[in-house]
């Protein structure tokens, strides 16, 4: 007898109990003074009778590989579903504590190394997760809306730049009594609403897009938030202010964009689910001498600091000021490089091999980038995979961005920022996903 089609969800607090720093924005000592709202932990397992799936999203910056990989094996030993199935991805909140020792930021005083008690229990949160979501599994229908979060932002360089307000929403029900069990979003924008001069722990808009869910149609249920890629997409021409208000409005109208697109979900139990991965070796860049890197520096810092006179507009400062943090890590990356350029060997391994994951559900396939890539390769996948959804942060990261050649020529904050030689190391990234995809 053919087994039904099964789904469950669950989350788990992972909210620090103590005071910790919080990661997303240099030279400022942000140690957390309270709780704006709590980091969860939210899982979802789906069983389509032969084979099954986890997806785990945690509102914390990155999600570091080794614990990644920890995370999934002890899922598999507490659910039986195999450790490739499962997807642990990062909401790439900048109101959380650190969670990676990044390179680029080793100069950086106020920076403290990730807390090993934070990190067991953000393992231990997201493992928790999924075991429960497993047991909570019933007989279930999924299916797919698709929202418009251009809401909430776009290009931040450019805001008539290249962007993707297109939010998959995955929508699962209990098959019995239809009630709510779980909705799932991609959402390829940065949660940076709130800036360094906010002390509270929050999730920035993505956790206000889920209180509106759970309030409006959800019943309380969990919601994944999962960040596409974002690279060069932030909320920087949308916000009025950086604020927890400006962090609910753009958060709710999220939500409300995503309760109109559920309407509309036609369901079904017969969803097959599949799963591929592939690993992928990325190239180092090719990193300035020490005296360039300080000359660039020197350069930025000036146009910053012509900006501020002429009073120009705020957002055409803060990219200019993002440029100058990332030309001081590109100094710091410099520096590592140079010599036998041992720390800058250490740091890549701690990200390699790269994991390319697909997971199949039916007509739809999430696929899983581990690190912070530019929304164009993204775009270019949906041109010959349609039906393909990118997720970003997934698995691990990769201790900065992968860029178009276009932004690697500006040598802007993200290009500055990146230890994988863009565009080669996203330009890979995208063929080896089509050649996954085409040989499945």
């Amino acid at each position: 007898m053919h087994k039904p089609f099964t789904a469950g969800a669950a989350e788990s607090d992972i909210t620090p109990g103590q005071s910790l720093f919080l990661y997303g924005y240099p030279h400022v000592p942000r140690q957390s003074a309270g709780v704006g709202d709590p980091l969860l932990a939210s899982a979802l397992f789906l069983d389509d009778g032969e084979s099954s799936a986890v997806f785990a999203a945690a509102d914390v910056i990155f999600v570091p590989k080794d614990l990644a990989s920890r995370a999934r094996r002890r899922i598999e030993r507490a659910t039986g579903v195999p450790a490739a199935h499962v997807m642990t991805t990062a909401t790439h909140t900048h109101s959380g504590p650190v969670t990676v020792k990044y390179l680029s930021n080793e100069a950086d005083p106020v920076v403290p190394d990730p807390d090993p008690r934070f990190l067991a229990q953000l393992e231990d949160g997201i493992v928790s997760a999924a075991a429960a979501a497993c047991k909570s599994a019933q007989p279930a229908e999924i299916g797919l809306a698709l929202a418009d979060g251009s809401v909430v932002g776009g290009n931040r360089r450019d805001s008539g730049g290249p962007s993707n307000p297109l939010v998959p929403v995955l929508s699962v029900r209990a098959a019995a009594d239809r009630a709510p069990i779980a909705a799932m979003l991609v959402c390829s924008m940065h949660p940076t609403v709130l800036h360094e001069d906010s002390t509270l722990i929050s999730g920035d808009f993505p956790a206000f897009a889920r209180r509106y869910l759970q309030r409006t149609v959800l019943g309380g249920r969990p919601v994944l938030h999962h960040t596409g890629p974002c690279g060069n997409q932030s909320p920087r021409h949308a916000a009025r202010e950086n604020t927890f208000a400006e962090a609910q409005r753009l958060g709710e109208a999220l939500g409300a964009s995503v309760e109109a697109a559920l309407a509309k979900v036609q369901y079904t139990n017969d969803a097959a689910i599949s799963c591929r991965n592939a690993m992928v070796d990325l190239p180092l860049r090719r990193f300035p001498t020490e005296e360039e890197a300080a000359r660039q520096l020197l350069q930025v810092r000036e146009r910053l600091e012509r900006l501020r006179r002429e009073s120009a507009p705020p957002g055409m400062v803060r990219t200019t000021e993002c440029d100058w943090f990332g030309a001081e890590e590109t100094l710091v990356l410099a520096r590592a490089a140079g010599g036998a350029g041992g720390a800058l060997r250490a740091a890549a391994a701690r990200c390699l091999p790269a994991e390319i994951q697909a997971i199949r559900l039916g007509l739809w396939t999430f696929i899983g980038w581990q690190g912070e890539v530019f929304v164009e390769f993204a775009l270019r996948l949906r041109q010959t995979h349609p039906d393909c959804f990118v997720i970003s942060l997934a698995n691990g990261e990769l201790q900065g961005y992968l860029v178009t050649a276009e932004a690697a020529a500006e040598q802007g904050y993200e290009a500055s920022n990146a230890l994988f030689r863009s565009p080669d190391s996203g330009e890979l990234l995208l063929r080896r996903t089509c050649e996954l995809l085409d040989n499945w």
